[in-house]
């Protein structure tokens, strides 16, 4: 059976040594999370996460949710855990106080979203997609609204819901058929089918409020006509209390590679009473907030899921005992050495781990940008922190996604045989990983987004955001005696070829789209190792300095620490080398052939 321990040594690294979390006191939420309350969310976290949430994962994907008449009930454990994950306060803990949240930084939250996923990511699927509902009508809600929803979906008795996809439309919105018809009181009747809903109709709250959007008739064509419309599954009366029924029901739930503990439903909508979000026909726009901070969750669950794997490979590959070593003999008193001793197994593990801490360094960074973007004083900062999270959320979700799932197949690989058994949950880590790379907009639509829309956007301004930092950095750290040599210059060879293929980019996608499009994934991954790599720059820059103040006991991490930015820098970070020269091959190849030949 697969284990956990959440990584909260490395997690109050980089909140405090690499991100100086401390350092923002005077922001909003900051000011409350001392040292020690953020040591204690860390440590209660890692609690409810190993002891109470972890022990149901391969409960809840051997078991899977029950569909009945309408009715679906999730696995052995699931209500009870939620309901002690609730009572922890830890549905709210990043959300505002004025509707009984606790007001944490955000920062903090992408932590229990990553320990969450590690532990049980059909669990955590569950109040995650409630706080993306909350976020939303948070943004975009009134006064009404916001005070009618929020306490309780804070609070977990209520849960939340995204509803875009339908049957005849998945990413091309435009072609949507749902419908809402206004009515008399302002409401309207929301008729139609919503498909691959997550969390769309289970037994762990009173009440599901589903977003959903739909088409009010006579508006524009295509997705400027869309709307977005709030449509508890329970009626909400006046006094806050559970009224009638409302026309939504679950027609059935899916049967699925992985996350078999979440309900994936279809939903059908029936003259649905649903209340306008937003504006009319701007309903992508608030579903975006929405989506957005699901795409971030989403990335965050490909390092959760990556993490949880690697610990176990770790586990399997220091006890399993297969062969010898190729340099002689490392275990004389066993009948054979542990597998770890093989170049190849520590290749596989230091893959995974180089990209995991890079990755958990470069989420929180994000986490922090959105403090900044809501919370920071200067509205120069709010809009800059703002800009650069846009472009790195598509980054982000696309890349931490196809590693997470690549840490689960290495996991299973370095099980041999015994990560294709059921039993060690190395598969169900992999079957669990690939809805990561699909789900919220699949990996290649995220490539697209980058180069067709953040990379142009303000003639190159969002990319400025992430580059002039980078170069500066470069600037004051090249003749490091520390992390010059090891550190800074290879990254800066990788950030030239960044330079280069971001030029290339814009000029070859102005003459043809094809071009944009063809370079589009090769360039996401591209900008993904270049920021890891200025991530583990600035790792190894605050590991040598508490290294030379006295380690504070940590000596062996921060070795350790090194050594696995080393190996980032010498082996991973040199395929921006090999990534420019795909992408300035251009599109001749991809589009040439014709389609009837495939």
């Amino acid at each position: 059976m697969p284990t956990y321990r959440a990584p909260v040594q490395d997690v109050r690294f980089v909140l405090n040594d690499v991100l100086h979390m401390n350092n923002y006191a005077n922001l909003p939420g900051f000011s409350e999370a001392s040292p020690d309350l953020v040591e204690a969310v860390l440590g209660e976290a890692a609690k409810i996460m190993e002891e109470v949430i972890q022990p149901l994962n391969q409960v809840g994907d051997q078991q899977g949710c029950k569909f009945d008449a309408g009715k679906v009930t999730t696995p052995k454990g699931f209500k009870e855990a939620y309901d002690k994950f609730c009572a922890g306060g830890w549905t709210g803990l990043t959300a505002d106080t004025e509707y009984g949240g606790q007001g944490m930084p955000h920062v903090l939250g992408f932590v229990i979203s990553e320990m969450m996923t590690s532990a049980n990511m059909a669990f955590g699927m569950y109040p995650g997609l409630t706080h993306g509902a909350y976020e939303a009508i948070y943004a975009h809600g009134n006064d009404e609204q916001k005070r009618a929803y929020l306490p309780k979906m804070i609070s977990g008795e209520w849960a939340g819901t995204m509803n875009l996809t339908e049957p005849n439309c998945g990413t091309d919105l435009g072609l949507m058929r749902t419908k809402a018809e206004p009515q008399p009181d302002g409401s309207y009747k929301i008729t139609g089918t919503k498909i691959f809903i997550s969390a769309g109709e289970h037994d762990m709250t009173s009440n599901i409020i589903h977003l959903v959007l739909a088409k009010i008739p006579g508006g524009p064509e295509g997705i400027k006509g869309v709307s977005l419309f709030i449509v508890p599954k329970f009626m909400v009366k006046a006094d806050g209390t559970l009224g009638a029924r409302n026309g939504v029901a679950c027609g059935s739930i899916e049967h699925k590679m992985g996350i078999h503990g979440n309900s994936t439903c279809v939903l059908n909508y029936d003259n649905a009473v649903g209340y306008l979000l937003g504006e009319k026909h701007k309903g992508m726009r608030a579903m975006f907030t929405m989506m957005n901070a699901a795409r971030l969750g989403v990335a965050i669950q490909g390092i959760g899921i990556g993490e949880v794997a690697y610990q176990n490979a770790v586990t399997y590959a220091r006890e399993r005992l297969q062969g010898r070593a190729i340099t002689g003999t490392k275990s004389p008193d066993k009948p054979a050495d542990p597998i770890i001793v093989h170049p190849d197994v520590r290749r596989m593990l230091l893959d995974m781990r180089s990209f995991l801490e890079g990755a958990r360094a470069l989420a929180l960074w994000a986490g922090l940008l959105i403090d900044f973007a809501r919370k920071h004083p200067d509205e120069g900062e709010r809009v800059a922190a703002d800009e650069l999270l846009a472009l790195l959320t598509p980054m982000l979700k696309s890349y931490f996604t196809e590693r997470g799932y690549d840490a689960a197949s290495w996991a299973q690989q370095i099980y041999g045989g015994h990560g294709y058994i059921r039993e060690h949950g190395m598969e169900q880590f992999v079957r669990d990983a690939r809805i990561a790379m699909l789900y919220e907009g699949a990996n290649g639509i995220q490539a697209l987004d980058l180069v067709g829309r953040k990379l142009p956007q303000g003639y190159g301004r969002l990319l400025r955001r992430f580059m002039h930092p980078l170069d500066q950095f470069l600037r004051d750290n090249m003749t490091d005696a520390k992390i010059g040599k090891d550190f800074v210059q290879p990254l800066f060879k990788s950030f030239a070829r960044f330079q280069t293929a971001s030029a290339f980019v814009a000029e070859q996608g102005l003459k043809n789209p094809d071009e944009a499009g063809a370079a589009s994934a090769d360039y996401l991954k591209l900008f993904a190792l270049v920021a890891l790599g200025y991530m583990w720059a600035r790792m190894a820059k605050a590991a040598h300095e508490k290294l030379a103040s006295g380690a504070n006991g940590e000596q062996g991490f921060l070795e350790t620490k090194l050594v696995t930015g080393r190996y980032f820098m010498e082996r991973v970070l040199p395929d921006t080398a090999s990534l420019l020269a795909r992408i300035q091959a251009g599109s001749r190849t991809i589009m040439e052939l014709d389609a009837a030949a495939f």
